[in-house]
Formats: C-alpha cells, structure tokens, sequence
C-alpha cells in the first residue's frame, strides 16, 4: 500500500479500533499522536500503558461488540511483556493485525513471536519519520484487515440472575461459541430498564434479547443458536462424511475430510473444542512452544474446517445411528435426520458428576462442572475450591489464581504425581495462592440459592471440617457419550467403543460383520463407522492424538468409500 491514503473504516459511525500499548507514558502519547495524525478521522485510537489494562479495555470492546483492526504492543513491559500481551489479546480480537514495538536488541525476541502469536510485523524504535517506518506498515495491515471477515456482529444481550443455573448456561454456551453479548444483572438498573422494555417481570430467567431484536425466556440452547445465527439444521440430506463431536478429534476429521474432496457435515450438540476447548492452557501441544489457550486452538481449527467447506451444525443433540444398506442415518432430538456413506465418532467425554448431598440442587449455582470460563470473574478475590487431580484441573487452578484470593485442589489420592503431567505440577508449586490436599474428598454442599459451604472429609481420618465457599469447580474423571449407541455399535465395559482388533476375539471378525476384510484399525463394529478422540476404548487421551486420530479416520474413510 505504501504511503497512500489510509484506508476507509467501515463505518463511519462506529469506528474501529487502534489500540496501542506501552509502559512508557512518552512514548504511548507519542504513538497515539502519530496514529491519530493519520487515522484520526476514519479509526478511534485507544492506548493503554500496561497489558493488563489492554486486555481489560479490549475485554470491554468486545462485550460492546467494538471492532479492533490494528493492536501495538511494546516488547519491554513490566509483569507482562509484549509478546504475553498479544497471545493473550489473540484469544479475544483474533483477527486484529498485531505490531510488536521493539529496540534493535531485542529482534531476536520479536522473530520469534511471529511464531508464538502469528505477528505480522515488528517495528524498530525508533520509528520516525512515521511517513517512512510507520505509516506504510500501519496502511498495509489495515488493508488487509479490511479484507478479512472483520465484519460487526450485531450484540446479544442476556439480562440474568448472578445465581441462576440457565442464565450460567447461557453465558457459558455464547462465550464457547465465539458469540459477542454483554450480561446485565437483573437486579440493577440496566437489566431492568432492558426487562422493563421487553416487558417482562423478571420472574423467569434469563432474557436474552437477540440481534434482530427477538426476546427469548429460558431459551434452550438450538433456540438461542437459531436466534444468534448458528446453523443449526443440514443443508443438504445427504453427505459423504458426517462427524459426530466437534472435539479436537471431530475438528481434525472436519478439516482433513472437506480439504479431501468429502462433502462433510460436523454435528455438536454444544459448542466446538469440546474440553479441550475449555482449557485456559494447553502447554504441551505440538508447535507451540508458549502454549495455546482451548479457546484459540479451537477457534483456528473452526475457521480452518469451514474455509476447506466443512458444514457446522450446533445444538444439535443426536439421539441414533441406523443402517440402511449403504446409508447411516444420524437421527436427531428434534426428530430430524442426516444420512452419509459414512461416520466419524468423535463425541469425546463428559466429566463425570460429584453425587454428594446437596451438590446437585447447586449446579450453576456456584458449582460447576469443567472450566466455566465464564465464572472466573465472579472468582475474583474469593476462595475458590478444585475437585480433580488431573490435567483439566491442573490448568483451571493455574487460571483460576491469577484474580481469586486463593485456590484449593481437592485431590482423593495421595499425590498429583500419578495424573498430572510434570510440567503443570510445576507451575502449580510455584504459585503460592494455590494450596492443594491430597486424601480429601467433598462430603457434602451447603447453601440456599447458591453455595456457601463445603464439608471436607480426610479420606484415611475420617475427620471432617466445614469450609466457607462460593465458587467449586469438579473434574472428576469423564465418561462416554454412548448410550445413544446401545444395540448398535460394540463398546467396551465402561462404555467407551471398540475399533479395529480390539472388535475381533483371537483374529476372528466382529459378530454380524458382513465385509470380506477385518475392521480398519478406526473401524467399529458397524462398516463404515469410525471412531477417533476420547470416546475410542484404549485411546491415549490427548489433544494432540486425538487431532491425528481424526485424520487418520478419514484416510480410513477414503479407503471404506473406494470398497463400495
């Protein structure tokens, strides 16, 4: 682009964003100066002189359902540097453009960011002429933002009760499907005049008030998906490939499916990542040396899927499998259906449920089950408790610490060692707010509207303690989504699928298998019908294996469709 004329936001009345970021007040004002001098006109430039209060005011522009285009990070920052800065804005403005500020020393520290965070240029300070070393790379970044899909989303509001199970779920089923919407509390002036103007008491909640203006009450999750533009019904009656699970697994299969010519459908009854994409931190995921958050790993492998043609389907909850001949028929809650030449399984895991008395009267009230992301403000300067000794709490604790005014790990067995990994043990040891007791279990809930207290009991003593608590998050192992599948596809004991030689008894074929050949390795007891990820029996349980595994089931795909 060079020296032009900037670009033309697109639209006046609301101008995107250029945010800047530097500790120094200096050189922020001289930054902001430069970019409004230039772009005044046509974008709002927002500075801030620390990461955090970035991040807080980019958290803020997203609620608003604001757009940023161009985001400048200083290298050298105190408590979070640069690069930190824009891994973490990554999660919240994916597609903003992203500036690393930095002295010719540390060039080597802003080459690597262009792998840890997909920088798109380093800038030397300093930069003046600004015509010369600014400018051009401000316009050429902005020129390519306005080309992407950087499109407004019109704002869902949610108006809802703090301790309100549904209005949790919804929050929760918005924010893990990358849908904009800002919460009001019933209780305060806002939500009321927003419940006053639907003409509703409040008596039921949540009010979720949809872009095109529509009011919904307690809407079930495919309502809210219809309202907020989430396909939630195929296109077409027939496909080649249908997934079953958005999970890393289902992604993968998704992704490697449609770039192979597949006519696919990916189906989720919740939102895409599955636990994983509930993760505030995967660490030891292959090419990321930094980490990558649930969020932006699914995220990408979304975009990534749908780019290459894949469909998306959401909230859609299946209920069975039939086989016709050459078709599988996935039938739906809603008593629709979908027929391909064949399936992936991918439905991964859900954890299982604490049954404790008083626990289950409190869920979403103050208990919760995975990560709830959504939840982690409401932590803020509380003491917060952990069930689970495995890698998914690990990682909640690690997250939940950095505003709570302490964290607490209840772990049944006597050491972290046996299930989670070294390098998360690590980092636990070392932050101090978090404490965790091994041979401890919850022997009981306590609270009116929400949870106010926890009974602790010492698992070789037998002696028990009363703690004061708001906030509990459980991970307790997972189970299979199978039941749907009874009758149909051979699991194992626990409920999990069997594939490949796992389905023959000493060499010998499945009962009812009707190929003259053995199972695919992915192959269950169905020709087919494959399985990848979690849900498979004797899978390793890994983000990382279960994107290969998804692979790996389509090539098996490819295979299956070439014998028919």
């Amino acid at each position: 682009m060079g020296t032009g004329m900037p670009m033309t936001a697109p639209d006046s009345t609301r101008r995107a964003v250029l945010l800047t970021v530097d500790d120094d007040p200096g050189v922020s004002r001289a930054v902001a100066r430069d970019l409004r001098r230039r772009y005044g006109e046509r974008y709002r430039v927002v500075r801030a002189e620390s990461g955090e209060s970035a991040l807080d005011a980019l958290r803020q522009m997203k609620l608003r359902g604001d757009l940023v285009a161009v985001i400048l990070a200083d290298y050298r920052m105190p408590q979070m540097n640069g690069i930190e800065f824009l891994e973490q804005a990554m999660d919240v403005y994916p597609g903003a453009r992203r500036i690393l500020l930095t002295a010719y020393a540390d060039t080597g520290a802003a080459i690597d960011a262009i792998n840890v965070v997909d920088l798109d240029h380093y800038l030397l300070k300093p930069w003046d002429p600004p015509e010369e070393k600014l400018y051009p790379v401000v316009d050429d970044l902005l020129e390519s933002w306005l080309g992407s899909d950087h499109r407004p989303v019109p704002e869902t509001k949610v108006v809802g009760h703090r301790w309100s199970a549904r209005s949790s779920g919804v929050r929760e089923f918005l924010a893990r499907n990358q849908i904009p919407y800002r919460w009001y509390l019933s209780d305060q002036s806002e939500g009321r005049r927003l419940l006053d103007a639907a003409g509703h008491d409040g008596l039921r909640l949540p009010l979720v008030i949809a872009p095109g203006g529509e009011v919904l009450i307690e809407p079930s999750d495919q309502d809210l998906a219809a309202q907020v533009g989430l396909s939630t019904t195929p296109a077409e009656e027939f496909y080649d490939l249908v997934v079953i699970g958005a999970g890393p697994a289902g992604l993968g299969a998704a992704v490697y499916g449609a770039s192979e010519g597949l006519n696919t459908v990916l189906v989720e009854r919740t939102a895409t990542g599955g636990q994983a994409g509930q993760s505030a931190r995967i660490e030891n995921y292959l090419g990321f040396p930094d980490g990558v958050s649930g969020a932006q790993l699914t995220d990408r492998a979304r975009r990534q899927a749908t780019r290459f043609g894949a469909e998306l389907l959401t909230a859609c909850e299946v209920t069975g499998l039939e086989v016709s001949g050459p078709a599988r028929t996935v039938r739906f809650a809603d008593g629709s259906s979908v027929s391909a030449q064949s399936v992936i399984l991918t439905t991964g895991v859900a954890y299982r449920l604490l049954d404790v008395p008083g626990l289950a009267e409190l869920t979403g009230r103050g208990v919760y089950y995975g990560s709830a992301l959504t939840e982690a403000a409401g932590c803020e300067d509380q003491d917060v408790y952990i069930v689970g000794g495995a890698n998914s709490a690990g990682q909640a604790a690690v997250y939940l610490s950095r505003g709570a005014k302490s964290v607490t790990l209840l772990v049944r067995g006597p050491s972290l060692e046996a299930s989670m990994s070294h390098y998360l043990i690590q980092q636990i040891a070392a932050i101090p707010t978090i404490r965790v007791r091994t041979g401890t279990v919850v022997a009981a809930a306590h609270g009116e509207d929400h949870l106010e207290g926890l009974t602790l009991r010492d698992t070789a003593s037998g002696g028990t303690e009363m703690v004061d608590a708001q906030r509990l998050f459980v991970f307790i192992g997972a189970a299979p989504r199978t039941e749907w599948l009874e009758g149909v596809v051979r699991r194992d004991g626990h409920g999990f699928l069997l594939t490949g030689p796992d389905l023959a008894a000493e060499g010998e074929r499945p009962p009812g298998w009707e190929p003259d050949r053995p199972p695919y390795h992915l192959e269950t007891s169905v020709p087919g019908v494959f399985a990848a990820g979690d849900v498979r029996s004797e899978s390793a349980k890994r983000v990382a294996s279960a994107v290969g595994e998804g692979a790996m089931a389509v090539m098996l795909v490819h295979r299956y469709l070439e014998g028919l």
